[in-house]
């Protein structure tokens, strides 16, 4: 499995234990296997660090966009990771603008609602690295440094000012429904 990760620096060698806790699928090292999407995270003297995912004798769990993907991301973003895995390939939640799970915690949400929400705009997919032996696994291919992140990052802009009028739109159909 091809998988791509931006960084201000060359990353040969991931920690699983440098990122947050409380991520989508928990602490680990997080890819993506789309290097189009990697690259509109890039900022300006960026790399991209390219890797190879031998994943034989791994424990990998796989999510849609689905209600058990959306239960296992709540917890996460509250409480510890609640699955024992390897590797956990699924969905970015699309809530970076708007804190989808804070809402449904402070109760103006009703998780089918947030749900709902967390279905509007495109679908990336994400790779956490979540253990040693996966990370052993990891075979570093090369970086690339990054040239032309502005450019990359007016089309994030673009899909981030998308993304926000569509959720704007699919918060007021929630409300119309109430």
């Amino acid at each position: 499995m091809k998988l791509f990760h931006t960084s201000q620096v060359v990353i040969e060698k991931p920690d699983v234990h440098h990122g947050r806790k409380n991520a989508d699928f928990g602490q680990g090292f997080y890819l993506s296997p789309d290097e189009e999407f990697v690259y509109r995270w890039a900022v300006k003297d960026a790399y991209i660090n390219e890797y190879e995912l031998n994943t034989e004798g791994l424990k990998i769990v796989s999510f849609s966009r689905s209600a058990e993907w959306f239960d296992y991301i709540f917890q996460n973003r509250r409480t510890n990771d609640t699955i024992e895995a390897d590797v956990i390939i699924g969905p970015i939640a699309n809530d970076t603008i708007y804190d989808t799970f804070g809402i449904i915690s402070s109760g103006f949400l009703r998780p089918e609602e947030a749900l709902e929400l967390l279905m509007v705009g495109p679908e990336y997919i994400q790779v956490a690295i979540k253990t040693q032996k996966a990370a052993d696994q990891l075979n570093w291919l090369r970086a690339t440094k990054i040239e032309n992140a502005d450019n990359m990052r007016n089309i994030l802009k673009k899909e981030q000012d998308d993304y926000q009028k569509a959720f704007a739109d699919s918060m007021k159909k929630i409300e119309d429904r109430e």
